[in-house]
């Protein structure tokens, strides 16, 4: 007896398969190791999850793949939550990825040890780029929540410490969405105005998801790009984030953080009365010696002043000798004048500079006479 047979054709057996695993399986919770990781350019994430019997193709589109806090690697050993479907096309079931878990450690705590390494080989933890924090900052920029006790704190201690402080206070919110901008924005904002010489980062303790913010990268950059020093205070003294690595100095505390941020003003009052004594007793031992001193450099200028004189006289009556040497009267006392034509009064020392009728003067050693040209001779004559 002849049967009616129903023919299939590939895309309807397919599709058959697709809608029968898709109803029998729902979501799904399935356990293995990644390999052959590929992100395409539109963003989806394909990988290959196996076992050591058995491995199912794994594709996560780019909506879910942007929530991932951590970077999928070969090898890791993960848990999906996904649904299996077919791939018409291909014929070939594979599982569509919702979210993924690293097994044995958390998402954020795997993504926190990824950034952390990644930035620690770009050097922004390295010692050398470490800014000073000024010893007694005109103004001190505070970055935290506006409300809660940690901004309380921190101005409870500063007051105590010093009370003419100056504080800008900059809220922002510390968890949550929107928080690694404000964050961000507000280390920005200072080091765009430079309102501050030092800027506190806080907040108080919290979950590895309430401190995530501190653990961004956008954060981590925008402290480590600030040219203003940064403390950081970040949750209790076990908690460490991204933030403490990266900033100048980290305090286990907001409290301890405005400890470092400025002295205490009675100490600095002590301290400064304690170097006026001991500069007091070092000058009661330094000023006898200093006169001391004094008296031998007055003794040493006085002889270098004499000598000095001495010196000075000797040459000048060397000078004095020659110049009476060449003093003329010298020569008058010899029997020798000088005559000058009036009343021009110059010298004669030839006849022919004379004419008939010239009035003279005359000078002697002790004297002068004045006369006149009657006549005047030639010494060839």
């Amino acid at each position: 007896m002849d049967t009616e047979r129903k023919i299939l054709t590939v895309s309807e057996l397919t599709r058959d398969i697709r809608i029968l695993i898709e109803s029998f399986f729902g979501i799904l919770w399935v356990e293995g190791e990644v390999s052959n990781v590929r992100i395409s350019p539109s963003g989806h994430l394909y990988f290959i999850l196996k076992d050591k019997l058995s491995q199912i193709r794994c594709v996560m589109f780019k909506p879910q793949a942007l929530t991932m806090r951590f970077a999928l690697k070969d090898g890791m050993q993960v848990i999906v939550m996904a649904n299996i479907s077919v791939y018409e096309r291909d014929g070939q079931y594979q599982l569509y990825i919702q979210s993924i878990e690293p097994k044995g450690k958390g998402s954020l705590q795997l993504a926190f040890e990824q950034l952390k390494e990644r930035l620690r080989k770009e050097g922004l933890f390295d010692q050398a780029h470490k800014k000073p924090i000024p010893f007694l900052p005109s103004a001190i920029g505070i970055i935290t929540s506006a409300v809660g006790a940690v901004i309380r704190d921190i101005l409870h201690v500063l007051e105590k410490r010093f009370d003419n402080f100056k504080a800008i206070i900059y809220p922002v919110k510390v968890q949550g969405e929107g928080a690694k901008e404000e964050i961000a924005g507000a280390i920005e904002y200072f080091n765009e105005t430079r309102l501050v010489d030092v800027i506190i980062l806080a907040r108080g303790g919290g979950s590895i998801e309430e401190l995530w913010p501190f653990n961004e990268e956008i954060v981590a950059r925008a402290i480590f790009n600030s040219q203003i020093p940064i403390i950081s205070a970040i949750g209790h003294q076990t908690d460490y984030t991204i933030a403490d690595f990266v900033s100048d100095l980290r305090a286990p505390t907001p409290s301890r953080a405005a400890e470092l941020v400025i002295p205490n003003k009675q100490d600095l009052i002590l301290q400064i009365e304690s170097y006026k004594r001991q500069l007091r007793r070092n000058l009661e031992v330094l000023i006898p010696a200093y006169y001391q001193r004094l008296d031998q450099l007055t003794e040493g200028l006085r002889h270098n002043i004499k000598d000095l004189i001495n010196q000075k006289r000797r040459l000048f009556e060397s000078e004095a000798i020659k110049l009476e040497s060449l003093n003329p009267l010298r020569i008058l006392k010899r029997g020798y004048s000088v005559t000058m034509k009036l009343p021009e009064q110059v010298i004669i020392s030839k006849a022919k500079q004379l004419q008939v009728g010239n009035r003279l003067k005359t000078m002697l050693a002790e004297g002068a006479f004045i006369s006149s040209v009657e006549s005047i001779e030639d010494n060839k004559e």
